[in-house]
């Protein structure tokens, strides 16, 4: 029988400051209308009628959110080297503006962690990226010596009735570091994972069993065993990324409150 769960939020500091990173950091950014994934981080589209390619972050598989004449928002590349002339940087959604690019999840975080706006982890005044532990690699190890955390974000934007659901597409590597994580959680060191909800409107996350089963047993797993699991909802507009309200992780779709 699953345990069923639910993380709440924590409560964000009195002072707590807007936090939000550009979605590029120069030129401007141009819309497009999506025509074909032609490989994983491949896609054809429009713009003004004539054909470019653009280079994709997401590995996701995003089949909800990138459909036929899809408005996609792109970002001009002309670093010496590259194949393509433009990076997919998101996709709207009706109104909704989702973000396609995985690596700004991770500068919004690193963003607040230095401005302190994550109360659980403001104690940390050393913040180290891309650390090596064993032979797994996690995006974030804060504070130094025996006072450690270790933290892994996780980029989110599948949404379906309200509910945020990771991942979108079978995850090995991410099943692979739960269980790393639980292992050192253990033996007493911190750790935690940080989802990132690109969209506008969800009112909490579940592991998407439907999708990686494997995945949703880790966390559960994982959870039992004392690592930290948090999510953030992180709306995302033409100027931007911003940090916003915590919400609550469940363990399993059918432990959602149906009032939430």
């Amino acid at each position: 029988m699953l345990a069923v769960w639910a993380i709440l939020p924590p409560k964000p500091p009195k002072n707590a400051m807007s936090i939000r990173v550009p979605l590029i950091t120069s030129g401007s950014l141009v819309e497009a209308t999506f025509v074909a994934r032609t490989s994983q981080q491949l896609i054809e589209a429009q713009i003004n009628g004539k054909y470019v390619r653009a280079h994709m972050a997401d590995r996701g598989r995003i089949n909800d959110l990138l459909v036929p004449q899809a408005r996609l928002v792109l970002a001009p590349r002309d670093e010496i080297g590259r194949k393509t002339a433009f990076q997919v940087v998101g996709v709207y959604e009706g109104d909704d503006l989702v973000s396609l690019d995985t690596q700004m999840a991770h500068r919004l975080v690193a963003r607040a962690l230095a401005s302190g706006a994550l109360p659980q982890f403001a104690r940390y005044t050393k913040v180290q990226r891309e650390v090596m532990v064993g032979e797994h690699r996690f995006d974030f190890r804060l504070g130094e010596g025996l006072s450690t955390c270790y933290l892994e974000v996780k980029a989110v934007n599948l949404v379906s009735q309200r509910i945020a659901r990771y991942p979108d597409a079978p995850t090995e590597l991410g099943r692979r570091q739960l269980e790393q994580f639980a292992m050192i959680a253990r033996n007493g060191q911190r750790c935690a994972m940080l989802f990132v909800i690109q969209r506008q409107r969800a009112r909490g996350l579940v592991p998407n069993d439907e999708i990686d089963p494997a995945f949703g047993r880790a966390l559960r797993f994982a959870l039992a065993n004392g690592v930290e699991v948090y999510a953030y909802l992180c709306p995302l507009t033409t100027e931007g990324m911003e940090l916003g309200p915590a919400v609550p992780v469940f363990s399993t779709i059918d432990s959602v409150p149906r009032d939430l």
